[in-house]
């Protein structure tokens, strides 16, 4: 998938921008598909994921930590936790993240010590975690962090806020949206803050962010229009399964399911059955296994969990950990232990 210069991904937050709780939102009913395929891989799915934890590759570790956290997998968050001193940023950026995300007290005397971390990005995660534990007054470090010199800084701000649920934030965004010096990076990603935070008047700059040349500008717009979640951004979505770029058909699935419509399931067996990885080098096969792992664990129909026993033992690491994620999600009676 081609990659424009201005929208390579956040160097801090090349996945943290996906970490979202496999569970559906509480104020929608969703019947959780059963499978017993999916109970039967979870002690391999458990295995892939604490050795990812550990795993030297910082960016693996990076990824592990978003399952730990978007699977809400509380009793792993002590290892978690020890990585707060880890000399890679990244590393500090998802610890600090995820110990926000699954509210976890028990790391707030340390994450605070963040507050005062070497590098920008750090500490406007521990801010956003203060913020989670219940410190309302480190959400103006973010607000100011939408002013820095940094695009980097002002869009992994833009993030932080669109997570912090606080609708009256979104003027803040449409402000950094329209500052003159935002690069595309923070401009992309302040649009999908805006949308997290339900504001349906952003709508007609996703609009145009759908039809961009490039697919990966498609696919942040087919997250936002996913995080508006109204019945126009719905069938906005269903309209991108026939993308001719595959990551964008496959980005559009995993929201439908989010949305809980099966409706891409075609879409990622199509994968499999036609086998369209056949002719890739292993770069762009990695990358097309994770976008299916992604999908597959958002819609979890039966056909679908039949091919997670081999992206489970996939040669690349980062699809295996995907896959993990996968299985948690699709797992209606796991329930990770506190």
């Amino acid at each position: 998938m081609n990659n424009t210069p201005n929208l390579t991904a956040l160097i801090l937050a090349a996945t943290a921008l996906f970490i979202t709780a496999c569970s559906p939102n509480p104020q929608t009913p969703y019947n959780w598909p059963e499978s017993s395929t999916a109970r039967e891989l979870l002690p391999l799915a458990q295995t892939i994921l604490g050795q990812a934890l550990t795993d030297p590759e910082p960016r693996l570790r990076v990824n592990a930590i978003e399952v730990v956290a978007s699977t809400r997998q509380i009793k792993l968050m002590p290892k978690v936790r020890k990585m707060l001193t880890s000399q890679f940023v990244p590393v500090r950026f998802a610890v600090a993240l995820a110990i926000g995300d699954t509210q976890y007290t028990l790391a707030e005397s340390q994450v605070s010590q963040l507050l005062r971390d070497e590098n920008p990005n750090v500490r406007i995660a521990a801010a956003y975690a203060m913020y989670k534990l219940g410190r309302p007054e480190y959400f103006q470090v973010l607000r100011n962090a939408l002013a820095n010199k940094d695009n980097t800084v002002r869009a992994n701000a833009a993030m932080l806020i669109g997570k912090t649920a606080d609708k009256k934030a979104s003027k803040l965004l449409y402000a950094a949206l329209a500052m003159r010096d935002s690069g595309d990076k923070v401009r992309f990603q302040a649009v999908e803050s805006i949308a997290t935070l339900k504001d349906e008047n952003i709508t007609p700059k996703i609009w145009a962010m759908l039809i961009n040349v490039y697919p990966d500008v498609r696919v942040i717009a087919i997250r936002a229009m996913g995080a508006l979640g109204t019945t126009k951004a719905h069938g906005a979505i269903i309209g991108m399964l026939d993308d001719d770029i595959i990551e964008v058909r496959l980005a559009a699935a995993e929201q439908l399911g989010i949305l809980h419509d099966p409706a891409g399931e075609l879409v990622v067996l199509d994968v499999f059955r036609k086998n369209i990885t056949a002719q890739m080098i292993p770069e762009d096969k990695e990358r097309i296994y994770i976008f299916a792992a992604r999908a597959i664990g958002r819609i979890c129909t039966p056909k679908l969990i039949d091919f997670l026993p081999q992206l489970l033992k996939n040669q690349s690491k980062f699809v295996r950990l995907e896959a993990a994620k996968a299985v948690f999600c699709c797992t209606k009676t796991y329930r990770p232990p506190i």
